[in-house]
């Protein structure tokens, strides 16, 4: 029977993890199982001693792993970089996001607005505080259930305007990706990998970041909606 590595990570990673899990079981006949989750749910358990190899989460959510134990010291791997993007219904009018002013009045304009509970989003709403928007749209913002993507919000008519990772927009039936943010406010996430304290196939799973992080698999990345870290 082949060796078996169980991971656990957040949403906004689940599409490249399970290509690159396949690929590696390919090339090295090592299954690489991942459960994709909510962000603070993935933490949460890992934290609590769950029984994983391997992490990959934002690379914020792995330093606090790495300090609490739960995750091995000096293991962490950066592996993509990831921006985030502005979709609609589909088949519904595209707004000007072409400049941060641009970004800002479509915000104002819609009578929804949907963001995600991780950092993406966090860093969202920080910059509606920052425009002096955040009163105006209070009553307008949806925020998605953890582990739910916007684009679902989208797609079903809940929310006019989504704001997610572009990973987790690519290739979601009945939405439009209108764009990336431009870049004066783009909100880049660096997801990040790490060998989990309770693993007991350490050496296999360095093996397995190692490749995740190879220039070998920088176009799955770029098809995915992400650039290597």
């Amino acid at each position: 029977m082949s060796q078996v590595i169980k991971g656990i990570s957040s949403m906004a990673t689940r599409q490249l993890l399970a290509e690159l899990s396949a690929d590696y079981e390919r090339l090295e006949g090592v299954t690489v199982v991942f459960e994709s989750v909510g962000g603070v749910d993935a933490a949460r358990r890992v934290q609590a001693g769950e029984a994983f190899d391997v992490v990959v989460l934002a690379s914020h959510a792995i330093a606090k792993l790495v300090e609490a134990g739960s995750a091995v010291a000096g293991s962490r791997v950066d592996l993509v970089r990831s921006g985030v993007s502005v979709a609609v219904r589909a088949g519904s009018a595209h707004p000007d996001i072409s400049s941060e002013e641009a970004v800002k009045q479509a915000v104002l304009a819609a009578p929804t607005i949907g963001y995600s509970t991780g950092p993406s989003g966090t860093a969202l709403l920080e910059l509606f505080e920052r425009w002096g928007i955040a009163g105006q749209v209070k009553q307008r913002i949806v925020q998605a259930p953890a582990g739910v993507p916007v684009a679902s919000l989208v797609a079903k008519g809940d929310v006019a305007l989504g704001f997610q990772q572009l990973s987790e927009l690519v290739n979601v039936p009945g939405i439009d990706v209108v764009g990336p943010l431009p870049p004066a406010i783009q909100i880049t996430t660096i997801f990040s990998g790490a060998v989990c304290a309770t693993s007991q196939r350490q050496p296999a799973v360095r093996q397995l970041l190692a490749f995740m992080a190879s220039p070998a698999v920088a176009a799955a990345k770029q098809r995915h909606g992400m650039q290597s870290a």
